[in-house]
């Protein structure tokens, strides 16, 4: 499973992908990047109902597939490019929620300490 914590790197490609491709070559193809480098991954399929997830776990390429049922994911516009998303928006884009309600909240600066 991919461990999304605070400084994982999600990178998601904006146009859908066809799902027979290879893994590592889908990554440096599409998106220019290293399959190797420890970010994650997020593909989608041409009917937005299905999404692919990729990451390097240093001994070995994990592959999460997800089909929703009766319903599609929110996808950013399709474009050529790819764009990064945070561990919260993945776990809402993951869900089948629409990720783009997903807001931080806004880290206050305390006044004083103790």
């Amino acid at each position: 499973m991919i461990a999304a914590g605070a400084d994982l790197k999600i990178y998601v490609a904006t146009r859908p992908i066809e799902f027979r491709c290879g893994h590592e070559g889908l990554v440096q193809e599409m998106l220019r990047l290293d399959p190797f480098s420890g970010a994650a991954f997020v593909f989608r399929s041409k009917r937005a109902d299905r999404i692919k997830s990729l990451a390097w776990d240093r001994t070995g390429l994990v592959l999460v597939h997800k089909r929703l049922e009766g319903c599609k994911f929110v996808w950013p516009t399709i474009a050529d490019g790819v764009m990064r998303i945070s561990p919260a928006v993945f776990a809402a884009l993951f869900e089948g929620l629409d990720w783009r309600l997903v807001r931080p909240e806004e880290a206050r600066r305390p006044q004083a300490a103790g």
